[in-house]
């Protein structure tokens, strides 16, 4: 099945060609996924999108598959001769997160961005507070895009590019490589997964559909960023129950689960937030809080690359609990913390040649890289788990989970680049 083509100059190569009129049509699909909803996958929109998928690689003549839990995976058989190489994946997944709205996106595709601050309010607004903008001034990455073309937001949702310019760039290298069958290359199989923004940790999924030994997600930020190591990474869910009763007769009585949630929330240190750290510095964070007098509930993400440590800010949640007991008596406070993923670096730097491919495909490229840990996960840290070393690669994306998010399309056709470069690389 051919893409249908934007006209367009911005077009001006294969990879770009095959990546753009894509991305501008998967991410008017709707596919926020809720992570308060048990069931795989937690919306309707992720299936609608699977299905689309699912039609395109049937158009490419490749088989693709449909699990119960909307997971999509699909093989390119090897090159005759190239049967016995290894078995290589790429993955993306195919939710956007809930912290901004993803429902009716609409992306504008700018040509020859002209360095000028980009404006996405709505026309007409005059409220200040209703201002959003793109200013080159706070976004270095934007500045260096002057003259170059990129894909933002109207303001007003966010625009999807995590992760579905990673969907994008696989598929677009996919038709790349059986429209020039004179490329040889091993078996490659392609998977895209579902809610992967609620940290489930690929539920239910089919490893005993994949053949792959090694894997590669494409889910990351800016050109040649490649990362294989991420954070090891907690929820917990602390639980407050008050005891109530009128309040005029509060006094020496009432234990708030209410302000017992507050009051813990506030225990967690503000210099180990996300909003205080950076590099390879991990954090708590409250993540939502509800309730009333009688029953309260906080959630909180606990961050770092460091596994000791992380158990460490684990535990210390006990430690706040008891605080707040203490402060309200008759209250009582319950912690319950679960692991939702673990650092990839030990796996990966127990397979070196995944990275040094990945290295060596960037080498031949052109592509400039540089080596990051990502402070946060991907469907490839819980792939990494079961046994399939997964580092991730750039797409190209910019402001995830925000309404001033962006996309570099050069980026884009870079990524789908190193897809077909890496599949080469794992045949030579």
């Amino acid at each position: 099945m051919q893409e249908p083509r934007v006209k367009s100059h911005v077009l001006e190569d294969d990879f770009t060609e095959l990546v753009v009129p894509r991305f501008l049509r998967y991410v008017k699909i709707w596919t926020t996924s809720d992570r308060h909803m048990e069931e795989t996958p937690s919306s309707p929109g992720q299936w609608e999108l699977a299905r689309l998928l699912v039609k395109e690689l049937e158009g490419f003549g490749l088989k693709a598959d449909l699990t119960d839990h909307c997971y999509v995976i699909a093989r390119l058989d090897a090159s005759p001769g190239f049967e016995g190489k290894p078995v290589i994946g790429f993955l993306a997944h195919l939710d956007t997160a809930q912290d901004v709205s993803g429902r009716n996106v609409k992306p504008v595709l700018v040509e020859n961005y002209d360095g000028k601050k980009i404006v996405l309010s709505p026309a007409g607004s005059t409220d200040q507070a209703d201002v959003v903008c793109l200013d080159p001034e706070t976004d270095p990455g934007l500045a260096a895009h002057k003259g170059k073309a990129l894909i933002h937001t109207d303001g007003t949702t966010l625009l999807g590019a995590d992760d579905k310019a990673g969907i994008a760039e696989i598929m677009g290298a996919a038709e790349y490589l059986l429209s020039n069958p004179e490329i040889k290359h091993g078996p490659v199989e392609i998977i895209f997964s579902p809610d992967e923004e609620t940290g489930k940790g690929l539920p239910s999924f089919p490893l005993d559909k994949l053949a792959a030994k090694v894997c590669y997600t494409l889910d990351g930020g800016a050109l040649g960023e490649l990362e294989a190591e991420c954070f090891n990474a907690w929820s917990a869910k602390v639980r407050f129950s008050g005891r109530v009763i009128h309040l005029g007769q509060a006094r020496g009585t009432l234990a708030n689960a209410c302000l017992m949630a507050a009051s813990f929330a506030v225990m967690l240190p503000r210099s180990e937030s996300p909003e205080a750290t950076d590099g390879y510095y991990g954090y708590y964070c409250p993540t939502e809080i509800n309730g009333g007098l009688e029953n309260a509930e906080l959630e909180v993400y606990i961050r770092d690359f460091d596994l000791s440590r992380g158990k460490e800010r684990v535990e210390a949640l006990d430690t706040f609990a008891a605080a707040v007991e203490a402060q309200f008596p008759g209250g009582s406070v319950t912690v319950e913390a679960q692991p939702q993923y673990y650092n990839i670096k030990e796996k990966i730097d127990g397979n070196p040649e995944v990275l040094a491919r990945l290295e060596e495909a960037a080498r031949r490229t052109g592509i400039a890289f540089t080596l990051k840990p990502i402070r946060g996960g991907t469907d490839g840290s819980k792939l990494t788990e079961m046994g399939i070393p997964t580092p991730n690669i750039f797409t190209g994306g910019r402001n995830f989970h925000s309404v001033t998010e962006w996309v570099s399309v050069e980026d884009m056709a870079a990524a789908c680049r190193l897809v077909v470069e890496l599949v080469k690389v794992w045949a030579s």
